[in-house]
């Protein structure tokens, strides 16, 4: 029987409120397990719970600030404020919604972070009102507007921050912002001022958060720092957006060994940086396949080829393969479609990419997963 239909199980507390623990805690099972396992915890509504940032990539956050002070204007269900708290000394935690911030404080306490101060009201407005200085403020602006709905552009998200990045400046000389993962990079800079740095996390394999780094009066070459978290290790890779925008990249057919940039890296946009980095030929302009002679240690995935062939009916015929799993880079037909061309079922050992070569040549690579 539905819990909603049930009778009340315990004084004062409604069926439909136990409904929204129950399905908030089951959220968080895996995305924030020191809650999950934690007695006493309140949970707001699942809706907060998946906006929320994941244990990982707020602790990820909370290694790039320092100092002994940070405000959080947006402050919403804690996470990020929660491991803010582990390095700075000093957290604010601002929040719009005041039942929200009653259920972060109490948590907060629950959790043992005493260094936490919740103010319910808008962010923005508490930095006008206060006299304080921080050494970091942090956003993370709400990405739904009421006339416009889900935004995506920095200026429809509210707080607005490039309105708003003078008055910023006046209270901190450190700024980290969390967008979109859906943002243009390049988009986001020409709406900020000052960006000092641009961190791309994904988790997984799939990207999370976009964050940008400012930092008063900054002028220079802005850093992009790509991770992918997953349960074994951390692959990290860095460049710098001007060498990237001014480097050349070396072309070849396929080697030895392929090479697949993991998300992180493909949201950077550095296509050049990788390669040279890695001593790697690029197949084609917009393929972002790489090959090698040799193996490698790759922040991606690694394939050893077996077989290179054009692409045609009669070679995938040849082939004779009839379940591998798929991959479509820079080509006219898509996963779903090559399936049912080719009656190729999915999974199995066997790795398929079809893509194109320098000379805009269909190619159809079959490979095998190198040993991690």
């Amino acid at each position: 029987m539905s819990v909603l239909l049930q009778k009340p199980q315990f004084e004062g507390v409604s069926q439909k409120e136990l409904v929204t623990q129950l399905e908030a805690k089951k959220k968080s099972r895996d995305k924030l397990p020191t809650w999950f396992h934690s007695s006493n915890i309140y949970y707001p509504n699942r809706l907060n719970i998946e906006q929320t940032s994941s244990e990982a990539t707020a602790s990820y956050k909370a290694k790039i600030v320092s100092g002994k002070s940070l405000a959080d204007l947006t402050g919403g269900f804690g996470v990020d404020c929660y491991f803010f708290s582990e390095r700075i000394g000093s957290v604010v935690h601002c929040e719009i919604n005041p039942e929200l911030s009653e259920i972060a404080a109490h948590n907060f306490n629950i959790l043992g972070r005493k260094n936490i101060d919740c103010i319910v009201g808008e962010g923005m407005d508490f930095l006008k009102g206060t006299t304080q200085k921080f050494d970091w403020v942090y956003i993370d602006p709400s990405r739904r507007n009421d006339k416009k709905g889900k935004v995506f552009l920095l200026a429809d998200c509210l707080p607005n921050l490039p309105e708003n990045i003078d008055l910023v400046f006046q209270k901190t000389q450190n700024v980290l912002l969390k967008t979109s993962p859906l943002l243009d990079i390049k988009q986001g800079i020409s709406e900020l001022d000052h960006v000092k740095e641009v961190h791309v996390v994904a988790l997984n394999n799939e990207v999370k958060e976009l964050l940008f780094v400012l930092e008063k009066d900054f002028v220079g070459n802005i850093a992009v720092q790509t991770v992918n978290i997953t349960n074994g290790k951390d692959d990290t890779f860095c460049f710098m957006l001007e060498e990237e925008q001014n480097s050349t990249v070396t072309f070849g057919g396929p080697s030895t060994y392929l090479y697949e940039p993991n998300v992180a890296i493909l949201k950077s946009g550095g296509f050049k940086s990788i390669g040279a980095a890695y001593q790697l030929h690029k197949l084609h302009p917009h393929s972002h396949l790489y090959s090698s002679p040799k193996l490698i240690d790759f922040p991606g995935r690694s394939f050893i080829i077996e077989k290179v062939l054009p692409y045609s009916k009669s070679a995938m015929k040849a082939l004779g393969i009839t379940k591998a799993n798929i991959t479509t880079r820079n080509f006219p037909l898509s996963v779903a479609d090559l399936r049912k061309k080719h009656k190729i079922k999915d999974g199995g050992e066997t790795y398929l990419f079809f893509t194109k070569d320098s000379n805009d040549s269909l190619l159809v690579l079959q490979c095998t997963k190198t040993k991690d």
